[in-house]
């Protein structure tokens, strides 16, 4: 058997995986809206909680809260 490895690449993936290189690491914003939405959440849940177990409640709402989002919304809509 030959090595294939040392032949060119003739894939059209392997010509989109070559021209996309330097352009995959635009994806960050989802981090950003992620990160704002859990401090936004923790300070709501923190404000609104009345004890400590209350508090320690609703860090984890917080660190879940797409979770939450979504079933609210699914719930809304009746699905």
């Amino acid at each position: 058997m030959e090595n294939d490895a040392t032949e060119p690449c003739t894939d059209t993936w392997c010509d989109w995986k070559h021209t996309m290189k330097g352009h995959m690491h635009c994806h960050g914003c989802g981090g950003a809206i992620y990160g704002l939405g859990f401090i936004a959440a923790l300070v709501y849940y923190l404000q609104t909680a009345t004890s400590f177990w209350d508090g320690v409640l609703g860090f984890f709402e917080a660190l879940f809260w797409p979770a939450f989002l979504v079933y609210g919304v699914l719930k809304f809509i009746g699905a």
